[in-house]
């Protein structure tokens, strides 16, 4: 985003100027709401087995200040995806570590999924009550998320009234924390060590073997970056599908 924003400061294209910093504005308050949530969700659940360790270290709190990591921060607002601060976890006090250490990484991921669906049953009653049933109906058909995503931008910009663009800004940033979280549940899913998807998908098997992995995850991380970062737009475009299947599915349960 801060790519485009200069791209389009550069071209004295004054609208696509004025969009991107607008998003660029919205996402960061939804970056530090959803990732401080992510966390603490891994402490507290963590707590709940047994392991005192983030609750000793102020971890179970939405505070942003706590949580955040400078680099995947900023990773976040230039690429789009990023990391928070990892919830110091002490698996000794977990009566089985393997079980208890998934439980505790699937936290974080359903805690994301589920502010997903929340800031879009939201984006939903506030598309229908601000700008009509005609565009409800519509937005119930959507194969993507581009519909919603068109509807803001028209009303942001084209709204007659204050109140039709401060509403269209809302609706945005519920369009992109909604968006934001999906991505960050997908992300972390990931079956690669240190991702939480790797707690999951290696909880069947021998200890010796899954410890023996755990112990280098932090290089199999950096190669892992490397490897997305070069290969960037194919993971945008996986994240895209599995996106607007989520908004696809939420559609048809709100018909229902």
């Amino acid at each position: 985003m801060i790519f485009n924003l200069i791209s389009y400061l550069s071209s004295g294209n004054r609208t696509h100027a004025v969009y991107a910093l607008i998003t660029l504005l919205l996402r960061v308050p939804a970056i530090l709401l959803a990732l401080s949530i992510h966390e603490s969700a891994h402490g507290w659940m963590a707590n709940k087995l047994g392991d005192p360790t983030a609750k000793n270290f102020g971890r179970l709190t939405i505070n942003p200040i706590k949580h955040l990591d400078p680099i995947g921060t900023i990773s976040m607002l230039i690429f789009g995806i990023g990391w928070a601060k990892p919830v110091p976890v002490n698996s000794r006090y977990f009566k089985k570590p393997k079980r208890d250490m998934a439980l505790t990484a699937a936290a974080g991921p359903i805690s994301n999924l589920l502010q997903g669906f929340a800031a879009t049953l939201l984006m939903f009653i506030g598309v229908r009550l601000s700008i009509g049933k005609i565009s409800f109906a519509s937005a119930l058909n959507i194969s993507d998320s581009d519909h919603f995503f068109s509807i803001f931008i028209a009303q942001i910009f084209g709204g007659a009234t204050v109140l039709q663009k401060i509403s269209g800004i809302l609706l945005y940033l519920l369009f992109i924390y909604a968006t934001l979280n999906f991505v960050l549940a997908f992300f972390n899913l990931i079956p690669i060590p240190p991702f939480d998807g790797s707690r999951l998908a290696f909880v069947l098997l021998p200890d010796k073997i899954y410890f023996g992995i755990m112990k280098y995850e932090r290089y199999i991380m950096i190669a892992f970056l490397l490897l997305f970062y070069l290969f960037s737009g194919i993971f945008s475009n996986i994240f895209d599908v599995l996106i607007s299947l989520l908004f696809k599915i939420f559609s048809w349960v709100l018909v229902l």
